[in-house]
């Protein structure tokens, strides 16, 4: 059976500290790519195999964009999103749909309450229900179904692995990555998730990362309007105030979290960050990232820093800050 790496290879990213005791350890493995796509740091064994989750999502929206899917600006960065589910957000998957000429019911993935706690509790105060539509994942849903309908394609049964969209997808994926996938598994909103390398995962992000709008290589080009799309409309990936947007916003990365404890990262010169938490948790992932391109030279420390202190690392005691996530290198 396809696994991922065992505790015993996992190596130590973060601590979470109270009152000065350690109370808690994230482990796991890292690999940090040069601006020319070259070894930087690696930390365990970047060749283990990892499901992305959502982490792949940029890779999926550029299959549907080299797929011919219409998709450009704040459209473009919800098709990569795991976004909040605000009013905001949703009007623009709407648009997606309505671009299909389709409605909510198309959408495979399952009904959800927004992240976003404001816009949850107004929709319970309205007596609502959660719907497809607020689910993190619908933008990414929504562009597929919107490539299936300009290509063709049978919109019905687009999550299946065997369905056009999802092999064309899967091709993508790997000629990103530069392997075969390992493994197939179903990700939590319904659509395929492919098991690979965390070396191949980096290697797919950082050539998204680092491509421009006016490369002579189609994908390449679709890959600089995704990243622009995403850069111009931070909000689009993930939502105010959370991890992934804070850190578009203050230092001009491209980042993409993943569901399980993964994290891309890209800075603006193209070094390249991925990582997996072994136990799941991504409450450290976003710091650990953005300390590894510190070290990398890509990053200015005290824009660093203050990007940390934006993001929600402290422990509470009594209401008060006792603590913090922290990086543990």
């Amino acid at each position: 059976m396809p696994q991922t790496f065992a505790a015993s290879d996992a190596v130590e990213l973060a601590v979470v500290e109270r009152s000065g005791f350690v109370e808690s350890r994230h482990a796991g493995i890292a690999i940090v790519l040069g601006a020319d796509g070259t070894l930087v740091e690696r930390i365990g064994d970047p060749t283990a195999l990892i499901l992305p989750r959502s982490s792949l999502k940029p890779l999926q929206a550029l299959a549907c964009l080299a797929a011919g899917a219409p998709l450009e600006g704040e459209r473009l960065g919800l098709s990569t999103a795991s976004h909040s589910g605000t009013d905001r957000h949703v009007a623009v998957v709407r648009d997606i749909l309505d671009a299909a000429a389709l409605g909510e019911e198309a959408l495979g993935c399952p009904a959800a309450w927004p992240g976003d706690t404001a816009t949850r509790d107004e929709l319970v105060r309205d007596h609502a229900e959660p719907s497809r539509i607020r689910m993190n994942c619908s933008g990414k849903h929504a562009a597929m179904l919107l490539t299936c309908v300009t290509n063709g394609w049978d919109p019905a049964g687009y999550l299946d692995a065997q369905h056009p969209l999802q092999a064309h997808i899967r091709d993508v994926i790997e000629r990103l990555i530069g392997e075969k996938v390992a493994a197939t598994a179903i990700d939590g909103c319904g659509a395929p998730v492919y098991a690979m390398t965390l070396f191949g995962l980096a290697r797919a992000v950082h050539r998204i990362g680092g491509s421009s709008k006016t490369s002579p290589f189609a994908l390449h080009r679709s890959a600089g309007a995704l990243v622009e799309a995403v850069r111009e409309h931070p909000w689009t990936i993930d939502g105010p105030g959370r991890p992934d947007t804070i850190a578009i916003e203050r230092l001009g990365v491209f980042a993409k979290g993943g569901a399980e404890g993964v994290m891309v990262m890209v800075a603006p010169d193209g070094t390249t960050v991925a990582l997996k938490m072994l136990d799941g948790s991504g409450r450290a992932a976003t710091a650990v990232a953005l300390r590894l391109l510190e070290r990398a030279g890509a990053l200015a420390p005290a824009a660093v820093a203050e990007t940390m202190s934006a993001l929600s690392l402290s422990v509470l005691g009594g209401g008060e800050a006792v603590g913090a996530i922290r990086p543990a290198f």
